[in-house]
């Protein structure tokens, strides 16, 4: 039996305050607690089985890496061979599965999230990523849930766009899941990208084979559960945690290849893409590659804004999670006419700003995510140090002696094209270029060409015809483009995010656009009178 089914309601999951004494503050608090007594084995999933192999790898705590929060275990290419074929086995079952029962898993997922799982989240979140609890809240529960709810609601709009039907004729269009298995690799600095790249393929009838970032597999594992406890099948999502270099040599082998739906480097999706291309022949289907990267994000002031805004959105969009987000501003493009006032508040913000562990919800910065992460950031801020192109205008003391703390670094350069201007680096070190007023036009040509990305970025001015002007300009060099507001904090079904260039294939994840990736459409013309004669009207003479 079936009917014309009807969603429930889709809004935006409400971000809680956890103001002193709320109860979110105070679930939250014991979840945290709770999590730091235990230290669990993080098994991979693997047809439903839990997995266990070889030595236990600890999971630390980026803000105290004596801080063990848990055991996994890296799986080899056995594995991953044995996620593709778990993943393939549960396909035929999963795509025919009608559409309101996959939507009904991820819509009851959505709600365990930001239900009775959103303490247990935010604290894995928090402790394993080091993650304030702000930052947290509109990740791991709020977007996540977005991503779950909304991702259904397109799907049902997919499925409603219908071709003309002429009398005696019904024209039909059948969206079907991918031929093959989709591969999702992804990062660590969002819990929310964890969950949507498997997620998103897997709603529309795909099975799929998860690798996720291995400093994220505390709250990986939680996803999982979540969406086993919503009634996800046995198979339709296999998490296993493996070294890139032996699931590239078996997945990407692997004649069934279907997709792969990616949050990383540049680097890293280039050498995928090629490595893909260089086995064309090997797959059924030409896989879809859908990628976002990285960033250099800019903010360019125009002398007509207002110093105290632009100097929040540098403090805000710069530092809030150690500046470790795609988006994160971290070039910007000051007027001298305004320089003193910006930088004066700049500098009030950061001298007021703290360090430390999550759980001491006072602190805006915690830590990078790993040793790696801190001293190749490091390395930029000792670049700088010594250069005669760029100073340093504030913090710039790192600190990992208990855990991977980075003071947020203000770089002054002296040329738009300075290493630190242009390269992607991930962390709290923002690059400022003071120029001449009355070389804007020159500085819109240097955001445009100094910087392979072209993900995220934002022009502060009142004058409109500079607002315009800028949006035109700068068409090709932001995916996400901002006007008197920072270039982060993009919200799922408000602001769909990605951008081209060096940052990706510009998919745009948290609208129906990218779900339109993960299907392969069949026309089905159905003829309720069909022809008896070979001949047409036109044959006949008069």
């Amino acid at each position: 039996m079936s009917g014309n089914f009807k969603l429930p309601p889709v809004k935006n999951e409400p971000v809680p305050e956890y103001l002193p004494g709320s109860a979110e503050k105070l679930q939250l608090k014991l979840a945290l607690a709770k999590a730091k007594s235990s230290t669990p084995e993080i098994k991979m999933t693997i047809g439903g089985k839990k997995i266990s192999t070889g030595p236990s790898i600890p999971v630390r705590a980026p803000h105290d890496h004596q801080q063990i929060l848990a055991y996994h275990s890296k799986g080899g290419k056995e594995q991953v061979k044995a996620a593709i074929q778990a993943s393939l086995n549960a396909k035929a079952a999963w795509q025919h599965t009608p559409w309101e029962e996959r939507a009904a898993v991820f819509l009851k997922a959505a709600d365990l999230l930001s239900g009775p799982y959103r303490a247990r989240m935010n604290a894995a979140t928090m402790l394993g990523q080091s993650k304030n609890v702000f930052q947290s809240e509109i990740d791991a529960v709020a977007e996540l849930a977005d991503f779950f709810r909304f991702n259904v609601k397109y799907m049902t709009e997919i499925y409603a766009t219908q071709p003309a039907s002429p009398p005696g004729t019904w024209n039909r269009l059948e969206y079907r899941p991918l031929e093959g298995f989709v591969l999702a690799i992804t990062p660590f600095n969002f819990t929310s990208i964890a969950g949507n790249l498997p997620g998103a393929p897997a709603l529309l009838g795909n099975t799929v084979v998860w690798k996720p970032a291995e400093t994220q597999i505390y709250s990986a594992a939680i996803i999982m559960e979540i969406l086993e406890k919503a009634g996800l099948p046995d198979g339709v999502i296999n998490m296993i945690t493996i070294d890139g270099p032996s699931l590239g040599e078996v997945a990407f082998s692997h004649p069934d290849f279907a997709g792969l739906h990616f949050t990383g480097s540049t680097g890293v999706f280039n050498h995928l893409w090629q490595t893909i291309g260089n086995q064309l022949g090997r797959y059924k289907s030409y896989p879809r590659l859908v990628g976002e990267t990285g960033g250099k994000d800019f903010v360019l002031m125009h002398a007509s804004s207002d110093p105290k805004a632009v100097a929040t959105a540098l403090s805000r969009g710069a530092f809030e999670y150690q500046g470790q987000k795609c988006s994160a501003a971290s070039r910007a493009y000051i007027p001298k006419s305004q320089w003193k006032k910006v930088q004066e508040y700049l500098l009030d913000d950061l001298a007021s700003m703290t360090i430390g562990e999550p759980e001491n919800f006072s602190h805006f910065i915690n830590a990078v995510i790993d040793e790696k992460a801190f001293d190749k950031i490091s390395s930029y801020i000792t670049g700088a140090r010594k250069s005669k192109d760029a100073s340093l205008l504030a913090g710039g003391r790192p600190d990992k002696s208990k855990g991977y703390f980075i003071e947020p670094t203000v770089i002054l350069a002296n040329r738009p094209d300075y290493k630190t201007m242009v390269e992607e680096i991930f962390g709290p070190v923002l690059s400022i270029y003071v120029y001449e007023d009355k070389s804007f036009e020159d500085t819109l040509k240097w955001i445009d060409s100094t910087s392979p990305y072209a993900l995220t970025g934002a022009v502060f001015a009142t004058d409109r015809q500079v607002i315009q002007q800028t949006s035109r300009q700068l068409m090709q060099a932001a995916g996400n483009f901002y006007i008197n507001d920072k270039p982060t904090g993009a919200v799922v079904n408000q602001q769909p995010f990605g951008g081209a260039r060096g940052s990706g294939t510009n998919d745009k994840a948290g609208s129906i656009l990218n779900l339109y990736r993960w299907l392969s459409p069949r026309t089905i013309k159905e003829n309720f009178n069909p022809p008896r004669d070979y001949r047409y009207p036109f044959m006949s003479e008069e």
